[in-house]
């Protein structure tokens, strides 16, 4: 089945004849391509085009700036977008290392054209998924952010199962003190119940039930 995408999938590599094939080969199955001669020109094109990125397929061997070393300057500046890595036969340990740091996938050459559109589909729905694992993640904070520290306090242990009785022997405040905050906590996240507290909070941080 034909997979489309509203963004560009943007090929980096210095050999001109393979630059063309992969965006051939990408717009032929529904891909919008778009070629880069260098990690330079890349960058200078489309440096500040983050949010229309499908993904990179990206040379990890270039003269001047690598594929590396243009993985590892998008991923400091924050920029996600998966990278499906393409080889030579004595780069397989380097492509390791880049998946390693995030990389997607790499395909060694040559690779047959099957190989590289199911690796762009699977770079694609990877970056989704951990979009909206961050999108999921700011958005739990958000609400969390609502509370007052002694609020968060209370919200963690009553997440945790804790009765009123042990939350309020806990923090040393009484019991009815306890039921306040927990109905302020319950109110301001919108939630009905201990278990959708839990859920929130891990939400915004796997570890905060922890310890």
């Amino acid at each position: 089945m034909t997979e489309t995408h509203s963004r560009t999938v943007h090929v980096v590599d210095d050999d001109a004849a393979f630059r063309r094939s992969l965006v051939f080969l990408l717009e032929s199955v529904g891909w919008s391509a778009r070629a880069h001669a260098s990690a330079e020109e890349f960058l200078e094109q489309c440096h500040a085009a983050h949010g229309d990125m499908a993904c990179l397929v990206l040379d990890i061997r270039m003269p001047m700036m690598s594929g590396l070393e243009l993985q590892q300057r998008l991923r400091a500046e924050g920029c996600a977008v998966p990278v499906v890595f393409i080889t030579g036969h004595g780069d397989v340990e380097l492509a390791v290392q880049a998946m390693k740091h995030g990389a997607s996938d790499f395909l060694e050459k040559p690779f047959k054209d099957q190989a590289l559109i199911d690796a762009v589909v699977a770079a694609v729905r990877k970056g989704d998924a951990a979009r909206a694992d961050v999108a999921r993640r700011e958005e739990a904070l958000a609400v969390l952010e609502r509370l007052s520290p002694r609020e968060r306090e209370v919200a963690r242990l009553v997440a945790l199962g804790w009765p009123n009785k042990l939350v309020a022997r806990e923090l040393d405040i009484s019991e009815k003190t306890v039921h306040v905050h927990r109905q302020h906590v319950m109110e301001k996240t919108e939630l009905g119940s201990a278990a959708e507290l839990a859920r929130l909070m891990l939400r915004a941080d796997p570890h905060a039930l922890d310890g």
